[in-house]
C-alpha cells in the first residue's frame, strides 16, 4: 500500500521498505530489525555481504531473497576481505562508491564472525582504508550454531558451552570491546547503535555514507532464543542496555568522541533492570551482579572522560 506524502513527512525514519515479509527470523529477532533499518537508510543501491550467521538463513534460501538489494553470501571469516574486494572492483570499473549517489558496500556480520573468527579480515579492511561500511550486529554469542559463547558474550551469561547446572559455570570474562579495537586503527568513523533507537541508528548510517573511508557500527541486537527472553521484550531489553550504560551510544569521528545517550544528564539505571528480563543471567549470584555493575560503571566513566578530553 502506498503511504500518503502527508504521513511520510511526519515519519522520523524512511517509509520505504526494502526488507520483505516472509523471512525466517525468530520472533523478536533484533538482527532482522537492524537489517531492515540498514536498507531503509541505504535503499536498493546496496551490496550486502553476509557471512555464515543467523542472517544467512534470515535472507532466505536460493533463489529467493528477503532483501530488495544485491546480496553476497560469504564464508564465516571473510566479511572484511570480501567488502574490500567488492569496493576495489567497483572502483576499477569506474563506479562511484559511498556518497549520496554512490553504491553502498555493506558488511553485515554477527559478533562471532567479527570479534572472533573475522577479526583479521576486519582489521585488514580498516587498515587499507576501503570505502565501505562494516556493521557488527551484536547478539553476544554464536546463535546460529546453537548459542555458544563468543568473545562478545558478557560476564555472567549462560550459553550452551558455559552451562548452568550444579556448578553454574557461567561466563567469567567481560565482553571484548571490539569498537575500541576498531578505533585503534584510527578510522574516520565508528559508532555504537541499538535497535531500540532507530532514529539514532539511521542517522549514523547516513553519516557513515557521507564520510570517505571505512566506517564501523556495532549494533546491539537482542536474541530472544539465545537470551532466554520473551519475544515481545526485545526492544525493552535493548533500551535498558543503553539506559543502564551496559551498551552506551556514542560516535568516534576523526579523533573525536561524542556520547549520544537519550537522557545524557541522568545517572545509569541499575544493571539488574537489564538482567532480570533474560533467563541467560538467572544463575548469577549477588557477587556476580555486583562485579558486572562495577565493570559497567568503570567503562561508562572511561567513555565520559574520552568524550570530555577528545570531544
Amino acid at each position: 500500500m502506498e503511504i500518503p506524502e502527508s504521513i511520510k513527512k511526519r515519519l522520523t525514519i524512511p517509509a520505504e521498505e526494502h526488507f520483505f515479509a516472509g523471512h525466517t527470523a525468530c520472533q523478536g529477532c533484533g538482527a532482522s530489525l537492524g537489517l531492515r533499518y540498514v536498507l531503509k537508510a541505504y535503499g536498493k543501491k546496496t551490496i550486502v555481504v553476509i557471512p555464515a550467521c543467523c542472517s544467512t538463513i534470515i535472507a532466505g534460501a536460493w533463489p529467493y531473497n528477503t532483501l530488495d538489494a544485491n546480496l553476497f553470501h560469504t564464508a564465516f571469516e571473510t566479511t572484511g576481505a570480501v567488502i574490500s574486494g567488492i569496493e576495489a572492483a567497483l572502483k576499477a570499473r569506474g563506479i562511484k562508491v559511498k556518497g549520496e549517489d554512490g553504491v553502498m558496500v555493506v558488511g553485515w556480520a554477527g559478533d562471532g564472525g567479527t570479534a572472533d573468527i573475522g577479526l583479521q579480515a576486519l582489521s585488514g579492511f580498516l587498515e587499507r582504508g576501503h570505502d565501505a561500511v562494516y556493521i557488527m550486529y551484536d547478539n553476544e554469542a554464536y546463535m546460529n550454531t546453537g548459542i555458544q559463547r563468543s568473545s562478545s558474550t558478557p560476564y555472567g551469561a549462560w550459553t550452551t558451552n558455559t552451562p548452568g547446572g550444579k556448578m553454574h559455570f557461567l561466563e567469567k570474562r567481560h565482553k571484548k570491546k571490539v569498537i575500541d579495537i576498531v578505533i585503534a586503527h584510527e578510522v574516520p568513523y565508528a559508532a555504537t547503535a541499538s535497535v531500540a533507537f532507530p532514529e539514532d541508528f539511521i542517522r549514523k548510517l547516513k553519516k557513515a555514507r557521507k564520510i570517505p573511508g571505512p566506517s564501523f557500527i556495532q549494533l546491539f541486537s537482542p536474541c530472544p532464543t539465545g537470551w532466554r527472553s520473551p519475544t515481545d521484550k526485545s526492544i525493552e531489553i535493548a533500551r535498558l542496555a543503553v539506559q543502564t550504560a551496559y551498551f552506551p551510544l556514542f560516535e568516534y569521528e576523526n579523533g573525536k568522541y561524542k556520547i549520544n545517550m537519550p537522557s545524557p544528564k541522568k545517572e545509569p539505571k541499575p544493571i539488574e533492570e537489564f538482567l532480570k528480563l533474560q533467563g541467560r543471567f538467572k544463575y548469577m549470584t549477588r557477587e556476580d551482579i555486583e562485579n558486572l555493575q562495577a565493570w559497567v560503571l568503570r567503562e561508562w566513566e572511561k567513555l565520559k572522560k574520552l568524550a570530555e578530553v577528545f570531544g
